[in-house]
């Protein structure tokens, strides 16, 4: 590992000194938490997104292709949940309440679907109710094309902005040269749609022959973390980049974040991807990661229970197993804090009703961070 870090460092430095930013605010583990973490739901496998309900129950996908309910100690294994392409990095993915679930009860999923006529699968997104124990009134909203056998790089997270806009990411499966930089073709994009489907009037590309329409943003390689701002309303993105050239986004309408034209990494291999770490016309991040943290879910702090936390954005590291805090003082990294070292693969990250945090991690459960006082 140490070996392989410094090379990244090393090729990277060459091009424009972009270790900089890790070299500038290394990461830190503090010796006194102001949390300690308790296990809330024991004994899942890879729970890759969860979201509450409004009675305080916990709704949970499990990779493998299972939505469970929690409850007060019980779990329920959710009915008439879509098929999923198991392969990979490939299955159950996010899970969103609409943001006026009350009223009309909906809940977004994704997933990879093998729906289509290729063989394989790709990312879909989806909408049900709940009833009954079971998914009702199951609606396909966006189903990427080809269908493809790979088992990389299929996203996904899903968000809703301030007006009711809901987004949503798909990796770019794994095929960097012919998806990301085409909006002709699904895959490594940021989507918008309404919250039925319907592609808005003025979406950047409703007017390009052959254009995806739902597409948002593009230049994307894997994108596995996707949240609004609560102070600017504005989304924010954390993508996988290959070794080393993790990002932070602001998404920006029918920007090109430049994968694989651009980037702060390099191939698994040592080699080099491109000599490029920028270009005109294509956006920088606003952060990145040498080596890569392998980041997945994303949360902004927005309540007060954690001294000296509110307003940090949350990271879970799949690669490290740990759970990053990072202060910023505009788009700047000021601080970045490690937390629950050790603990496991972070894969989903939220705040809860009662304002505290939840970690998902990989082969234990969800935990809940309990402020000292």
């Amino acid at each position: 590992m140490k070996k392989s870090i410094i090379l990244s460092c090393l090729f990277v430095v060459m091009l424009n000194s972009s270790c900089a930013q890790d070299t500038e605010n290394k990461v830190t583990t503090p010796n006194n938490p102001v949390f300690k973490a308790e296990l809330f739901v024991d004994d899942l496998q890879i729970p890759w997104g969860f979201a509450f309900l409004p009675d305080g129950s916990m709704l949970i996908t499990e990779k493998e292709g299972k939505l469970l309910k929690y409850f007060n100690g019980e779990r329920e294994e959710i009915g008439n949940v879509p098929e999923v392409y198991q392969r990979g990095q490939g299955g159950l993915l996010d899970v969103v309440m609409h943001p006026n679930y009350n009223d009309n009860g909906w809940i977004y999923l994704t997933y990879s679907s093998p729906e289509g006529e290729e063989k394989g699968g790709n990312t879909a997104l989806m909408r049900a109710k709940l009833k009954n124990g079971n998914l009702v009134e199951n609606e396909v909203l966006y189903k990427a094309t080809p269908n493809t056998t790979k088992g990389q790089h299929f996203g996904s997270r899903i968000t809703f902005d301030n007006d009711g806009y809901l987004y949503f990411s798909i990796g770019e499966r794994g095929a960097r040269d012919e998806n990301p930089q085409d909006i002709n073709r699904d895959g490594g994009k940021i989507y918008r749609l309404h919250d039925d489907g319907r592609i808005p009037n003025d979406n950047p590309f409703v007017n390009e022959k052959g254009a995806k329409t739902a597409i948002y943003s593009y230049g994307h390689r894997n994108p596995q973390g996707l949240v609004i701002h609560p102070e600017s309303g504005r989304i924010w993105e954390h993508e996988h980049g290959p070794r080393g050239g993790d990002e932070i986004n602001i998404i920006e309408k029918g920007a090109n974040y430049g994968w694989p034209v651009v980037t702060y990494g390099i191939n698994y291999s040592g080699t080099p991807i491109t000599e490029k770490t920028e270009m005109d016309g294509m956006t920088q991040p606003i952060h990145y990661w040498v080596p890569s943290i392998a980041p997945s879910g994303m949360a902004f702090v927005t309540t007060d229970k954690y001294k000296g936390w509110k307003g940090s954005l949350l990271v879970g590291s799949l690669a490290f197993q740990y759970l990053e805090r990072l202060e910023f003082d505009g788009k700047k990294v000021t601080k970045r804090e490690k937390l629950l070292p050790g603990e496991g693969r972070v894969r989903a990250i939220g705040e809860g009703p009662d304002g505290l945090i939840y970690v998902a991690v990989e082969g234990k459960g969800i935990f809940k961070l309990i402020p000292k006082p």
